[in-house]
């Protein structure tokens, strides 16, 4: 699916992620004598990728950051990075200490799985070599493929998991054609499915090659098999399904088997998304 071969996002602020200084990266005394007070927020946000103490000095002055939704200016300000919400022009920043948020492009055939007891082959095997201990958020069955991510971070995955907080997921599908006129209409309409109505937030025709025919879904419904039991119910069994986005993140040009870290931009994204 040549589709797939889109450009992998990138960070808006990728250069500034790097501290251009030994300030940024050499430990703060003062915070480290006192654990109780907090960390300073410059030092939070360095360490968030937002640069160097002193670029985030600039930031703090410059009135884009709120903590707990009180926007902070002054400098020296202590907040404990596992508890405080921290927002940088309106996104939140991933604060608590050790925070992981991957996204991988799972193979066909790999169980959405961390282990398996009768040793077949799982997303968890993909990221063995991390020591965090990482779950997987959501799932793909094993014949289908593309993006899941992967968290150390409780509390939005189970935001992202949770059916208050519908994100919208990006499909790419390879069924039979050819597709009639109405079948558009028809998911966008709702089908009737052993448990109930599903509707689609949107449907496009990609492209065709002989007797395939791709279209891109989009939906918000996270039942089990949705886009499979859809498509058959109109007539057009799934022969290959690709997932491409969730929400705000792209697979992108992502290998098969292979993970990345979000950007921050990301990560902020969605949290937006579940009103975090």
């Amino acid at each position: 699916m040549a589709e797939l071969d889109a450009a992998e996002p990138r960070d808006a602020d990728a250069a500034a992620a790097k501290p251009d200084d030994a300030d940024a990266a050499k430990p703060d005394d003062a915070d480290a004598a006192e654990p109780a007070a907090g960390v300073r927020l410059q030092r939070v946000l360095a360490q968030a990728g937002y640069g160097s103490r002193r670029a985030c000095e600039e930031i703090i002055a410059a009135g884009r950051v709120t903590v707990d939704g009180r926007r902070i200016t002054a400098q020296g300000v202590r907040v404990d990075p596992a508890r405080a919400a921290v927002s940088v022009d309106g996104l939140r920043v991933a604060t608590a200490p050790g925070a992981v948020h991957l996204a991988l492009n799972k193979p066909r055939g790999v169980l959405s799985a961390m282990s398996d007891d009768r040793g077949r082959r799982t997303v968890g095997d993909l990221v063995g070599d991390r020591a965090e201990r990482l779950f997987h958020v959501g799932r793909l069955d094993a014949d289908s493929e593309g993006l899941l991510l992967l968290t150390n971070d409780g509390e939005l995955a189970h935001r992202l998991m949770h059916p208050s907080y519908v994100v919208a997921k990006t499909y790419l599908v390879e069924v039979y054609g050819p597709v009639a006129r109405d079948v558009g209409r028809r998911l966008r309409a709702g089908v009737e499915l052993d448990d109930g109505v599903v509707a689609v937030d949107a449907f496009r025709l990609v492209g065709s090659a002989a007797n395939r025919v791709h279209i891109e879904l989009v939906l918000h419904e996270g039942r089990k098999h949705v886009v499979r039991r859809l498509l058959a119910e109109v007539g057009h069994p799934v022969q290959r399904l690709v997932r491409t986005a969730v929400g705000p993140v792209v697979l992108g040009s992502l290998k098969n088997g292979r993970s990345r870290h979000l950007t921050r931009h990301e990560v902020g994204a969605l949290y937006q998304a579940v009103g975090l």
